[in-house]
């Protein structure tokens, strides 16, 4: 990784980091009902997300992953209907973008990486996954079997872990048996790592590792991610009911964005936030001309087939509109 590297992550760090905070403004404008900001995350998701290879591999995130869908050329207005509650899983094409629908279940996302691993060993596709989840939902059940029954089948799968430090309210250290994530994966028999979260570079370089060793059949890995949270769980949560001042001060010194402008001229960092303006300005404008989906496609893209259950649902909800 050299200086070019560096500046052109860094370029979209400001964008994931300029639209978070712009998605929060929405928010609070009335534009979308509820969103999980990711500040303070930039570099963890960024880093990762850049490491992938697009022709074969395959991203699954949660619902804070907001860095991985800009890193990955995603389209944002698409993406980010996700928020603007329109549609399944927003209005971007997920297969051709390699990113799955951002999953509100907490750890849902895992058990479906493991799955599409599962499906590209099987059929030799020579790609990995890569799932995104944090230290929270590391203490489901869906991680602790995602991750055995891919040590077992020595799938092609990296378990990216975002220790933010916080399960909503609750710190890792009392949630997290041990302390670290990353240790958990001996367990498995599977490759653990601990990386600085805040190091775009640092993340990047761990990731491509472990996304080559998936590739080349060595299996999956688990990379704990430490970075830090800087702003709310979600635009409902008040962190200053559960955390100090002078702990987000502390944080806010070892901000990735700032980590990584440090090895950059002014002129590059001028110009990475000139052309994040421009980017949050036309997904802004984009989100709000969008107009309202046809109520009906609730029922039309839940299942392949439809279900009796889905059927007479829809049947209840026509006969009430000509009530």
């Amino acid at each position: 990784m050299d200086t070019a590297d560096l500046r052109a992550l860094h370029r979209l760090m400001v964008v994931a980091r300029r639209l978070d905070e712009e998605a929060i403004a929405m928010q609070r404008q009335g534009a979308l009902p509820g969103y999980a900001p990711a500040k303070g995350q930039e570099a963890a998701q960024v880093g990762s997300a850049a490491a992938l290879d697009l022709s074969r591999d395959f991203a699954f995130p949660g619902y804070r992953d907001l860095g991985a869908a800009v890193a990955m050329g995603v389209d944002l207005v698409g993406y980010m209907a996700s928020h603007h509650n329109v549609w399944h899983g927003g209005l971007y094409d997920a297969k051709a973008s390699r990113l799955a629908p951002f999953n509100a279940v907490v750890a849902g996302p895992v058990t479906h990486a493991v799955g599409w691993a599962l499906g590209a060993k099987l059929d030799d596709t020579g790609g990995a996954a890569i799932t995104y989840f944090g230290d929270g939902a590391s203490s489901e059940g869906d991680v602790h079997e995602a991750m055995n029954f891919a040590g077992v089948y020595r799938l092609p799968v990296v378990f990216f872990c975002q220790n933010n430090g916080w399960a909503i309210s609750v710190p890792t250290r009392e949630q997290v048996a041990g302390g670290s994530v990353a240790a958990r994966a001996a367990g498995y028999g599977i490759e653990g790592h601990r990386v600085d979260g805040n190091d775009v570079l640092a993340v990047f370089e761990a990731t491509r590792a472990a996304l080559d060793r998936a590739r080349d059949g060595g299996g999956p890995t688990v990379i704990e991610a430490m970075t830090y949270r800087m702003g709310p769980h979600s635009t409902s949560d008040d962190p200053g009911r559960y955390r100090t001042l002078a702990e987000e001060q502390e944080w806010s010194e070892r901000d990735p964005l700032a980590v990584a402008a440090r090895q950059l001229s002014a002129e590059d960092v001028a110009a990475a936030e000139e052309h994040a303006a421009a980017v949050v300005r036309e997904v802004r404008e984009g989100l709000l001309a969008l107009e309202a989906r046809p109520v009906e496609e609730l029922f039309s893209f839940t299942y392949r087939e439809p279900t009796k259950a889905l059927l007479e649902q829809q049947r209840v909800w026509e006969e009430s509109l000509d009530a």
